[in-house]
């Protein structure tokens, strides 16, 4: 498995809410914070601007542009900034058409259409995502995007006229579009940053990240994961630290004590045998090293994590459902 569908597939990206809306004339709508989370969107028709909480420049959306907002923060969709906003719950839980919510009752010439999804990090390492991508990804409509276009045009059909198994082609339209639209940044926007994420665009650095996470319990060492990237020891601890923001072996150590954690939620499996799954000699070292990188011993952990899961199953009755 590469390193992009590891991390997915370790932070379990879960689609809480995937929705259309669509606009005429003039207005204005304000979302509420997104709590820690993604909210993906894409552009289907129409232009309107995208403003989002803590980012001095608003940008300008056209059809086919696809956005993520990694950071949860609130954000506003407008046709003029200016205008006096509409909260986003009193559009989204009015009378829709199918799963679609409509902003002022007449459309008329320029009338925007755009589908979004949002998606809840299950994991307690949610940060190892959102903290590598920066508050606005917008990624613009060009050659090589026809997967996302189709994506994105079928979970709008869907949610215009609901059709059986609906809910299911949502969910699975929606990490298509999330995959995707991560893919592109990391292939157009990506390259230049800080972070495993846009490391993955150099070559040489991903066949060592990829190493791995292929084999997290391999007795790695510097050298033998530079002779995975081509390179000489001293020139790939640089540029792996220059291009990931720390060292290999740390690196190593953060995304064994990630799988670590999710073992140790997800099954009863002793340490005695977690740790040399892992490439840990023994427990002791294994904890060690755990409760240097997590910051409590792994007893402790599973104590959380235990009372963590009890918690959302008995706030669910209560909660209320963001809007879109």
């Amino acid at each position: 498995m590469d390193p992009l569908s590891n991390v997915l597939s370790l932070l379990k990206p879960q689609n809480h809410l995937s929705a259309g809306m669509e606009a005429g004339g003039d207005w204005s709508v304000q979302f509420p914070d997104q709590q820690k989370g993604i909210k993906c969107g894409a552009m289907v028709s129409g232009e309107c601007w995208l403003s989002v909480d803590g980012v001095a420049d608003a940008v300008r959306l056209v059809p086919g542009d696809c956005f993520l907002l990694p950071s949860g923060r609130p954000f506003r969709l407008a046709s003029d900034l200016d205008l006096p906003s509409v909260p986003a719950a009193d559009i989204f839980y009015a009378e829709r058409r199918g799963g679609v919510a409509r902003v002022n009752d007449s459309m008329g010439a320029g009338d925007v259409s755009l589908v979004s999804c949002r998606f809840g990090l299950a994991s307690n390492h949610a940060d190892m995502l959102l903290r590598v991508l920066p508050p606005i990804v917008v990624i613009r409509d060009g050659p090589g995007q026809a997967a996302l276009r189709w994506s994105v045009e079928c979970m709008m059909q869907e949610l215009r006229e609901p059709q059986p198994g609906g809910f299911l082609m949502l969910q699975h339209l929606s990490h298509m579009i999330l995959v995707q639209a991560l893919r592109l940044h990391l292939t157009e926007g990506a390259k230049g940053g800080i972070g495993w994420l846009s490391a993955l665009a150099d070559r040489q650095m991903c066949l060592a990240i990829s190493a791995i996470h292929d084999e997290p319990g391999r007795r790695w060492s510097l050298q033998s994961l530079a002779a995975e990237a081509g390179m000489s020891r001293s020139a790939f601890a640089e540029r792996f630290r220059q291009s990931v923001g720390i060292a290999p072996m740390d690196y190593l150590g953060r995304w064994r004590m990630m799988l670590a954690c999710d073992r140790l939620e997800k099954s009863s499996d002793p340490i005695a045998r977690i740790a040399p799954a892992l490439g840990y000699e023994s427990e002791a070292a294994f904890s060690t090293a755990f409760k240097r990188i997590i910051g409590c011993s792994p007893r402790q952990y599973v104590r959380k994590a235990g009372n963590a899961t009890q918690r959302p199953a008995a706030d669910a009755q209560a909660s209320v459902p963001v809007a879109a």
